[in-house]
């Protein structure tokens, strides 16, 4: 039972405990009887507010007292920061603190709680769902990246096997060509030899029959010729030459393939974990300030489209025939060959191989020329070929139409399609399509997929999934001359090059579509582009049917 009650439930007052309540100070949230009221309200340092005990105010919930079990703390101290009781306050135990009200100190704190939780909902936890995001984000990019990283590792230990196998071919060969020589002096010595020998054994058979002729006549006119035959022929000796093999160095072979950077995994604020880098940069090559013409070649032809290097110094052709020419830098025909079906080639690229690819529109063919000899791969149905180039990985990246209305680009490997690209992420076309089916394409170092399209009047690039990454429209301070790429190409530090045929020069961007400069050089209507294993251009004029080597890094 409540210690101030009776058994009857009498309430008592708070101060003497004794005598029944009558009283309520509403102030300090207190009881009193008659007797205690006036010894309450003397204590002039608050404004006491003493009531009826039934028209009392309802008692807000404040907290039960730790130390005084019938007692609720109304007060606050805040030196000790805890709720207090008027008995704490009484004992003296906190004379001097400051005390205020519990229900000012609860209305603050109230305040303080709902500003956290504005700053925890609104603005703390948004970030970690960003961060979230972020690090599965960054995990899909990790396994993208490091497929790229898988990929370039394999590319790069192709080429080493491709020049490796041609070293050794070559040695091979050279091989062959001093066993050949020597067998031939052997043999010649062994001819010699042999005329010899017979022509002994017909003396010896003659001396013979004289010796038993006892003809006068014939040992009279006998004449010996072993002074001649006492002197031997030469003998030709052969020495085989030895294999001079160095030591393979595995250091020198290890930094020839290429490298990777020391594993980095930098926790910074909200343990952000950086990317892998990429397998070695290639070295950065500035662009020159005037870019200079090295060549000109005169390719013969009536109109020029396109342009595909071999070489540093020998490129292949085609123009407005049947005939794709291979010329070197001056102009100088080294090999020629028609199409398959007699129609013009509309777009050509060279293999991986060395090998020369041609697409033929009329047909709806993709050909392939190798030794001179010319191999259908791909027939399209439905579908005409346009213009082709040749990835790293040695598959082909074709644009194609279909009755003017459809636009795609195409990845074969062999004759088998990998890939299709032709709709965004949210099925609009990413190609124009109609009368126009000029969309020449590259594919760039990082392996995205650059379409010139001419009648959208844009460079579209997509990444290597065929995501849309951006499109270029022309320099954006440029709103008097109308950009119509023709041409594109790509070189070694992932630059984007385009010709602005109509305009009669080169845009050059970085890889994110960003405008670096114009390469001018005095062309007249570029058209088609292409860049050599050193980063020379090479554009194809056109009207002028010419092709001119540009220095621009």
């Amino acid at each position: 039972m409540h210690p101030r009650r009776s058994a009857q439930e009498v309430l008592l007052c708070d101060l003497c405990e004794t005598v029944p309540l009558q009283s309520h100070c509403e102030v300090c949230n207190i009881n009193l009887c008659v007797n205690c009221v006036g010894k309450h309200i003397s204590d002039s340092s608050k404004d006491h507010k003493v009531v009826p005990f039934l028209r009392r105010k309802a008692t807000p919930n404040y907290p039960k007292c730790l130390k005084h079990a019938d007692k609720h703390c109304e007060l606050h101290c805040e030196e000790c920061n805890i709720p207090v009781c008027s008995t704490c306050i009484s004992s003296g135990k906190h004379k001097g603190h400051d005390i205020s009200d519990i229900l000012e100190k609860l209305s603050a704190k109230t305040k303080s709680l709902q500003k956290d939780l504005e700053e925890l909902e609104k603005r703390i936890y948004p970030r970690y769902e960003e961060m979230a995001s972020g690090v599965q984000t960054e995990k899909t990019e990790l396994e993208t990246n490091y497929e790229k990283l898988t990929t370039a590792a394999d590319q790069q230990g192709e080429l080493l096997h491709r020049e490796i196998t041609a070293i050794v071919n070559q040695r091979k060969s050279a091989i062959t060509e001093m066993k050949t020589k020597h067998l031939d002096a052997l043999k010649k010595n062994t001819e010699e030899i042999t005329q010899k020998m017979a022509e002994l054994k017909q003396i010896m058979s003659d001396l013979k029959s004289i010796l038993k002729s006892n003809d006068v006549s014939l040992t009279s006119t006998y004449k010996s010729r072993n002074s001649e035959f006492r002197t031997l022929p030469p003998k030709v000796r052969v020495t085989v030459p030895s294999f001079s093999a160095p030591k393979i160095n595995k250091d020198q072979l290890n930094e020839m393939f290429g490298s990777l950077p020391p594993l980095s995994i930098n926790t910074e604020h909200g343990d952000t974990i950086k990317s892998a880098e990429a397998v070695s940069s290639p070295p950065v090559k500035p662009l020159l300030d005037e870019p200079r013409v090295t060549a000109t070649i005169d390719t013969g032809y009536n109109k020029l489209y396109s342009v595909s290097c071999l070489s540093e110094d020998q490129v292949w052709t085609c123009g407005k025939n049947e005939t794709m020419k291979l010329l070197n830098l001056q102009s100088k025909l080294l090999t020629s060959i028609k199409t398959k079906s007699g129609n013009r080639p509309r777009d050509i690229a060279v293999t991986r191989d060395g090998d020369l690819v041609y697409t033929d529109y009329d047909d709806n063919t993709i050909n392939l020329i190798k030794n001179k000899q010319i191999q259908t791969v791909i027939t399209l149905q439905g579908w005409r070929p346009g213009f082709v180039c040749c990835t790293a990985d040695n598959d082909l990246l074709v644009t194609m139409v279909s009755d003017f209305t459809q636009s795609k680009v195409v990845r074969y490997s062999g004759s088998t399609e990998k890939q299709s690209i032709q709709f965004d992420d949210q099925g609009r076309p990413l190609y124009s399509s109609g009368g126009y089916i000029y969309k020449y394409l590259s594919e760039n170092k990082n392996l995205d997929i650059c379409v010139a399209d001419y009648r959208a009047r844009a460079v579209v690039v997509v990444n290597q999934s065929g995501k849309l990454r951006f499109r270029y429209t022309g320099h954006p301070s440029n709103t008097e001359q109308s950009f119509y790429p023709f041409g594109i190409t790509t070189d070694s530090q992932s630059h984007i090059l385009t010709a602005d045929g109509n305009n009669h020069r080169i845009h050059i961007l970085d890889q994110d579509g960003q405008f670096l400069r114009y390469i001018h050089c005095d062309l007249l209507g570029p058209w088609g582009l292409c860049v050599d294993i050193r980063d020379n251009l090479f554009v194809a004029e056109l009207h002028t049917a010419k092709v001119k080597k540009i220095q621009y890094l």
